[in-house]
């Protein structure tokens, strides 16, 4: 009983050690590049008239719309948000009205 339990244990230790898998390049031997997607930028200079709007569903839409950004993140009065810069991405914050205060990208 007590090796079944030590093989286990090693046999679950080692499984960490496994090799990541690899996809073969799909354009190895191929006459013709695959192309890079495209990347959404965001440009908040666009939307800016949206500022002091009500924050609707409807005005997060048109904002994401007319930035060309690929996603919206919504930022509540009084909130923290995390630092990481997406180009893709409008921010929309608003305040305790309702009232779109900033539109920024990343």
């Amino acid at each position: 009983m007590n090796a079944n339990l030590t093989v286990l244990a090693i046999t679950i230790t080692l499984g960490g050690c496994a090799g990541a898998y690899t996809a073969p390049d799909a354009n190895a031997g191929s006459a013709e590049p695959i192309p890079k997607p495209v990347s959404a930028m965001c440009d908040a200079q666009a939307v800016q008239e949206h500022i002091g709007r009500e924050a609707t569903q409807a005005a997060g839409e048109a904002v994401l719309d007319q930035s060309g950004a690929r996603t919206l993140r919504w930022g509540p009065p009084n909130s923290a948000w995390t630092m990481d810069y997406r180009e893709d991405r409008v921010n929309i914050r608003y305040d305790d009205q309702m009232k779109i205060t900033a539109i920024t990208c990343g």
